[in-house]
């Protein structure tokens, strides 16, 4: 349970402003068809981070604990960093009509290719080599990237507005930092166990 908690709760906060969530804003304001663009967010999140978790889980095994705690520890560290770069997405104001089908596949693809090398698939392998649970960490961070982006879609450019996205960074920055620096002093459980 920890894993899944762990996992939902990391992604979502470090989802708020991420360039993926402004994707969601920018897909909501131009096509207006959220159930699609919802659904998905959805299929792009668990290919995507489905793939992440097992990398994360391959490399685990790979090598030793105590370099696993190490690469852990800094990448936990250097993650809660790259969480204080602002994210940006191109806009457009001209909302765009398209069918179901099309905004469907539009933003899946959208959704994937822009998730690759981001902060929350990073975040995703690394879990996964925490935890050693492929699917759970996979569940939990596809329910945190749905926690972060289904508002978006529903609320438009509204909740890009009203969030204080530079407090919501600081937070998830030290959230990161802070289990980089427990997993460095050996208060995280063993790796590879």
């Amino acid at each position: 349970m920890e894993a899944f908690l762990v996992s939902t709760s990391i992604v979502a906060i470090a989802e708020i402003g991420d360039k993926t969530q402004l994707l969601a804003l920018l897909l909501a304001a131009r096509f207006r068809r959220p159930i699609p663009i919802i659904a998905g967010i959805f299929v792009a999140t668990i290919a995507n981070h489905a793939l992440a978790a097992l990398v994360g889980q391959v490399v685990s095994m790979a090598v030793g604990p105590e370099i696993m705690r190490w690469v852990l520890g800094l990448s936990f560290i250097a993650m809660g960093l790259w969480m204080l770069v602002p994210d940006s997405v191109d806009d457009e104001d001209d909302p765009v009509k398209r069918s179901h089908a099309s905004v469907f596949l539009a933003t899946t693809i959208a959704f994937f290719t822009l998730e690759m090398g981001d902060k929350t698939q990073i975040a995703t392998v690394a879990l996964a080599a925490r935890y050693l649970d492929v699917v759970v960490v996979a569940m939990g961070t596809t329910l945190g990237m749905m926690i972060a982006n289904v508002p978006a879609v529903l609320l438009g450019n509204v909740a890009a507005e009203k969030l204080p996205l530079k407090l919501v960074h600081a937070v998830a920055a030290a959230i990161f930092v802070l289990l980089g620096i427990l997993t460095l002093m050996g208060f995280m459980p063993s790796f590879g166990q």
